[in-house]
């Protein structure tokens, strides 16, 4: 199998970065899993690119104990159709780690047992964990369903899920930084908004290694995140306005596939999102 390093297309986040790394994995799926495996256990990274997200990658496959578990962190409000992603990424990962067999041989071939997380903290009001059902998705419901899968969805928000941040010191690190981050955005702009929570954790013992160690790249990665979110709100915003605008042939769905295409687009480019935004205005006359 690809290591996820090689992978890779787009930017890590900061989550990918933290917990891409073995140990901290380990220690993460420990906590929210229950389980204590021991520093020894093997685990392998399997990360797939351009399946999730298309920017910047927010998730971590990998394979433990035979079970292949699909984690994301998830900070924009909860999408309704993780189940549905997460079939089609489970998907691709079967297929790759089937692609050397013969599937049409009589004999069974073994994959490992599949695990979805979804570690959620945005700013919207949700419960400490949900389960989320593919067959909720179903238009026709039926007692016995042919296809299921649960996505397990944890509150990781500072505050919420205690016992889960207790077990894992990077976990309740990184929910500590990301909750200076949006104090400090009350009364910052967001480059200092970061550039505060690095000193202060830092100066509170919380992450050191790695904040010390990445600190730029964590800017970086923090002001791209924060602006790609910012940046889909507007591409909705402005796709809704293009689609009405432009009447016959284009809804409102339609209309905002474009904005955002449009957006991405110009991300690629270079261009902040205060242009973005002007440029939005411009062509909408405001």
């Amino acid at each position: 199998m690809e290591d996820a390093k090689t992978n890779r297309n787009h930017k890590d986040s900061v989550f990918t970065k933290l917990f891409g790394e073995k140990n901290n994995l380990l220690e993460l799926y420990n906590a929210v899993s229950g389980k204590n495996y021991p520093k020894s256990t093997e685990i392998e990274i399997i990360t797939l690119s351009d399946v999730l997200y298309m920017e910047q990658l927010n998730d971590i496959a990998f394979v433990i104990d035979n079970r292949l578990v699909v984690l994301i962190e998830h900070q924009s409000t909860i999408n309704e159709n993780m189940p549905l992603r997460m079939l089609i990424y489970i998907s691709r990962e079967y297929e790759k780690i089937t692609t050397s067999k013969n599937l049409y041989k009589e004999k069974m071939i073994k994959i490992p047992t599949p695990e979805f997380i979804v570690l959620y903290n945005g700013k919207k009001e949700f419960p400490d964990f949900m389960e989320m059902k593919l067959s909720d998705l179903f238009e026709l419901k039926m007692e016995l369903c042919s296809l299921e899968l649960v996505v397990k969805a944890y509150n990781i928000n500072k505050g919420r899920n205690i016992e889960m941040a207790n077990r894992s010191p990077m976990l309740d690190g990184y929910e500590t930084f990301i909750a200076e981050i949006n104090e400090n955005l009350k009364t910052m702009g967001l480059p200092a908004a970061i550039k505060a929570a690095i000193a202060s954790c830092i100066s509170k013992g919380i992450l050191v290694y790695f904040l010390r160690e990445h600190g730029s790249e964590v800017e970086n990665m923090l002001l791209t995140g924060w602006n790609m979110k910012d940046a889909l709100v507007v591409a909705r915003e402005e796709g809704e306005e293009d689609g009405l605008a432009k009447g016959i042939g284009i809804g409102r769905e339609e209309g905002i596939e474009i904005g955002m295409e449009k957006i991405l687009s110009l991300i690629k480019q270079g261009y902040s999102l205060a242009d973005i935004e002007n440029m939005i205005k411009a062509q909408l006359g405001g």
